[in-house]
């Protein structure tokens, strides 16, 4: 259309709008066909309407330095569950051995020749303990005295006048020697701080050894047999490692000699010594070790 009034409209950058017109001019006259031209300037102002909407929007505002986008929560770290420690096992609140060492006296007929001999000597004895009040004991000991025996009957002597006349009336001294060792159960009543009750049952092996002289000459007779052993007693405790052991017991012995039938003696025995116990020690740790001292 050469005869257009108005061209075609252009829209140019930066939100500005301009419109290229083409005039069609005839000797210094505008002609402008009316319609066409109403046409255009309804179009013209729609595209003002919306350049002015344009410029009323506010710009998007732009994040600040103060205004930082809030940070997702970071994830706590996880704990991977370990292996617990097993706590130390405590140790036993007994002794687990315990050594008796001391002296005792026996009151003693080894020779069922009806009299009394007064011997002194010695008892040890090494227990292990199964538990708080139970225990196995091996004992022995060994007693030195004097024992006499009537003239008239010197068994298990030979009688005078075939082998053995002793010289003394109405009894000869012997020289008597007797062993023995033993084994079985101590029982223990470990309730109080200082004293505990024991208590004993032990059977086991025996010897009897007898030496008479007499008229110039010396007689030796030995017998042998079995031995029980009843009877309790108290320890005092000093430490943790030591202790006084108190005790009497009843001695039975069974002694047969070669010149007369095996026959039970009744006897008593009374002992006194040390008992030496084990201590079970604490393992230090390395916590121990490396704890300040306050």
């Amino acid at each position: 259309m050469d005869d257009d009034v108005l061209g075609p409209l252009r829209p140019v950058q930066n939100g500005k709008c301009r419109f290229l017109t083409k005039y069609n001019m005839d000797q210094g006259v505008l002609h402008i066909q009316g319609g066409i031209v109403r046409k255009y300037l309804g179009v013209l102002a729609g595209m003002a309407a919306l350049c002015v909407l344009s410029w009323a929007q506010p710009p998007a505002p732009t994040p600040t330095a103060d205004q930082t986008p809030a940070q997702a929560p970071v994830p706590e770290p996880t704990t991977v569950p370990t292996r617990a420690e097993k706590p130390a096992v405590p140790g036993p609140s007994y002794p687990r051995f315990e050594f008796f060492g001391g002296g005792s006296y026996a009151e003693a007929g080894l020779f069922n020749a009806g009299h009394w001999a007064g011997l002194s000597g010695w008892d040890a004895s090494l227990g292990m303990n199964a538990t708080n009040w139970l225990g196995i004991v091996v004992d022995g000991g060994q007693y030195f005295g004097t024992s006499k025996i009537p003239t008239g009957t010197p068994e298990p002597f030979p009688p005078c006048p075939n082998a053995f006349c002793p010289g003394t009336f109405p009894t000869f001294d012997v020289a008597t020697r007797e062993y023995n060792i033993l084994f079985g159960a101590q029982f223990a009543r470990r309730k109080y701080e200082r004293w505990t009750p024991i208590g004993e049952l032990l059977y086991g092996h025996q010897g009897t050894r007898g030496v008479a002289t007499g008229g110039g000459a010396t007689n030796t007779e030995i017998g042998t047999g079995r031995a029980l052993v009843a009877g309790g007693g108290v320890d005092y405790k000093i430490n943790q490692r030591f202790a006084l052991r108190f005790k009497a017991d009843y001695f039975q012995t069974s002694s047969q000699f070669p010149t007369f039938a095996k026959k039970k003696q009744d006897n008593f025995r009374f002992s006194m010594g040390v008992v030496i116990r084990s201590v079970h020690k604490k393992k230090r740790k390395l916590e121990d070790e490396t704890q300040p001292e306050p």
